[in-house]
């Protein structure tokens, strides 16, 4: 070690696992909170001083040598087209957002199931949809009915299951409005399969071999853990 030498400060914080991806073993959750460089080098210890944060940095935390990356050149962007096509390639899932947010806005950061053997690189832009079915944003199955599309009673949510209160208003059939009782489920059944709604874009900042890190570069909606992503 030597004066000015660089390191990234990282916190790991466990094995990856989640029901959102189809993918097996995603590897560990590494949380990089910050760089420093070293000043004053001792014979067993350095000194050294913080030149980024982006959280607080703890007794304990890792050091490591700077990466070497390569940062995406902005660009001018056409209008998002919320009505755009398939692209029939790469396509993955948001599996996580920094600190754990499940509702996510524009310029946050967010981790994909896509990586290096997705042929996904630094600086590629993907888009982010919701496949419009006849249920949830995710499969709720084994969610009572009662809980399912809840708002936010108290800001409950263990994977979407909200709170006690429901949108899943029922309404009558027919044009007298005479007929029998139907759900949200009836009412989307006609729906074709390969619907989708597009919500926003990404652009990949960081790969590794089975994710990447994503900052999310423009919204049309809300945009959740779970949506969907597809290489443009």
């Amino acid at each position: 070690v030597k004066v000015g030498d660089k390191f990234s400060v990282i916190r790991p914080r466990g094995r990856f696992e989640t029901d959102l991806s189809k993918k097996k073993n995603l590897g560990y959750y590494v949380q990089e909170v910050g760089m420093v460089e070293v000043v004053a080098v001792k014979n067993n210890v350095s000194v050294a001083k913080v030149t980024t944060s982006c959280d607080n940095l703890l007794l304990g935390d890792l050091l490591e040598t700077v990466p070497n990356r390569t940062s995406p050149v902005f660009e001018q962007r056409p209008a998002l087209d919320i009505f755009a096509n398939p692209t029939g390639k790469a396509r993955g899932t948001i599996v996580l957002a920094r600190d754990g947010q499940e509702l996510i806005g524009r310029e946050q950061i967010v981790y994909i199931d896509l990586g290096a053997e997705d042929r996904v690189k630094v600086g590629d832009y993907l888009t982010i949809y919701r496949p419009l079915g006849t249920g949830n944003v995710v499969d709720t199955d084994d969610i009572p009915a009662e809980t399912m599309n809840a708002r936010s009673e108290g800001y409950q949510s263990k994977e979407y299951e909200g709170g006690k209160y429901s949108i899943m208003a029922p309404r009558k059939s027919g044009e007298t409005a005479r007929g029998g009782i139907v759900d949200t489920y009836e009412a989307k059944e006609g729906r074709p399969d390969d619907l989708r709604k597009i919500v926003g874009e990404m652009m990949i900042v960081n790969v590794k071999e089975k994710t990447a890190t994503a900052v999310i570069t423009r919204t049309a909606s809300e945009i959740h853990t779970g949506d969907r992503v597809e290489l443009q």
